[in-house]
């Protein structure tokens, strides 16, 4: 039975290596022809280079100006986040510990949110962003980016405050915190893992969104490492060696990014799901 049970494990290991392998064969055809010669390139794709250009990678660079993509992802991506991650901790933090039926009517309204897909309210958030003057702006982006990403980060922070021990925070206003401290010092802190897994998944879909800048962001000093690429892919379609080190510095640093944090996310839904 055990040797049964043991052979079980065996197929299934090699199964979902085998699917690994699937997953990861872009990325080895990305990397290997990244730093090849466009001769090589045509030669044999899939071989491993006889030498490594790593100049290809600082030729990508100049030509697609990423030095200023690069700024403009990380300012859109970090304040986005942070501002996301903050509002939608009060906001969910308040809905919990006031429950009342506006409270609850306005949750739903949340919830109701996350199903309406992008493309459907897309023009009406165009001629808000235009009402507001805030088009071609990194303000119009960061005002668009935490309106269309506060419902589910919400959700996910409202499920994870019911597990925090009301008694902490009654213990602390004993002590004479208001309400403000309470929350920052006390629960904030509490709410980690939550965070981190809001701050991935978000930090992924902004870094990685291509849409919502292409309609907001029409200057070309504004453009963010998605649009970079694709402006930059379209001029160099057939120059192989290029394009590609262009793709790989687009997705490296969110790749290592998720990397470095993948842990948090399945920590803070799992914590999420345990109501105390």
């Amino acid at each position: 039975m055990e040797a049964k049970s043991r052979g079980k494990n065996v197929l299934i290991e090699i199964i979902m290596a085998l699917v690994a392998l699937l997953f990861l064969a872009p990325f080895y055809f990305l990397f290997v022809n990244s730093v090849k010669s466009f001769g090589e390139i045509l030669s044999n794709a899939a071989s491993w280079p006889t030498k490594f250009n790593w100049e290809n990678y600082s030729k990508a660079w100049e030509l697609a100006r990423f030095s200023e993509a690069f700024r403009n992802s990380i300012v859109i991506t970090v304040i986005s986040v942070l501002l996301i991650t903050l509002f939608s901790a009060m906001a969910a933090y308040r809905m919990v510990r006031s429950d009342t039926w506006f409270n609850r009517l306005l949750l739903l309204m949340f919830v109701a949110a996350m199903v309406v897909p992008f493309q459907t309210i897309m023009i009406p958030v165009l001629k808000v962003v235009n009402t507001l003057g805030v088009n071609n702006s990194i303000a119009g982006l960061l005002l668009t980016n935490l309106g269309l990403s506060l419902p589910l980060a919400v959700f996910l922070f409202h499920g994870f405050v019911k597990s925090v021990p009301l008694e902490i925070e009654e213990a602390a206003t004993v002590d004479g915190c208001n309400p403000v401290t309470v929350f920052f010092r006390i629960v904030m802190p509490l709410l980690r893992p939550m965070m981190m897994t809001i701050i991935v998944l978000n930090a992924l879909a902004i870094w990685n969104d291509y849409l919502l800048p292409s309609l907001i962001l029409q200057n070309p000093s504004l453009r963010t490492i998605p649009l970079a690429t694709y402006s930059f892919f379209g001029q160099y379609t057939k120059q192989w060696d290029m394009a590609l080190p262009a793709l790989a510095i687009g997705i490296l640093p969110i790749v290592i990014f998720y990397l470095l944090l993948q842990r948090y996310i399945v920590e803070g839904i799992a914590a999420g799901s345990v109501k105390g």
